[in-house]
């Protein structure tokens, strides 16, 4: 992936999506699947090429929490903020989680290892707490589990 995508690059995936009704989504998960992230040079591109405004597409990229601005670590740890998690104790193991990364939501480790996202549903609800981690699941999460899935990626 090229953190540094060029207009070029951003014009092809464009030119793919643009013959669909309703091209946006398509046109920004393509973005994100080969750059990693939503390039923010690609707004006014998109936006130009669609006749939306800079706004309108910003508006959509803010509204889908999967969408990243910037390139994500080598790891995507996703924490369940779903009801059910947060009655098995959800919010306190990602407060834990998140103070020993040294992180926030969305945020990376300095050392680009890890980026932790919040996920509203994981389909585990019978295994709450849950995780998604690189596109795995983890269910009945302890602090002790967590720590022992971070443990592993060091």
């Amino acid at each position: 992936m090229d953190p540094q995508p060029t207009a070029e690059e951003i014009r092809e995936i464009l030119g793919k999506h643009l013959h669909l009704e309703g091209p946006l989504l398509p046109i920004l998960h393509d973005l994100q699947d080969t750059f990693g992230y939503l390039p923010q040079e690609a707004v006014p591109q998109i936006a130009g090429a669609l006749n939306l405004s800079v706004a309108e597409v910003t508006g959509v990229i803010s509204f889908y929490h999967d969408f990243r601005k910037a390139p994500a670590g080598r790891h995507v740890l996703k924490l369940c903020r779903a009801e059910a998690c947060q009655s098995m104790g959800s919010d306190a193991l990602a407060d834990r989680v998140l103070s020993l990364l040294g992180v926030d939501w969305h945020g990376t480790t300095t050392d680009g290892r890890i980026t932790v996202e919040p996920v509203y549903c994981l389909g585990l609800c019978a295994c709450a707490p849950a995780a998604m981690l690189d596109g795995r699941v983890h269910g009945a999460l302890t602090e002790a589990k967590a720590t022992k899935i971070l443990e592993a990626l060091a």
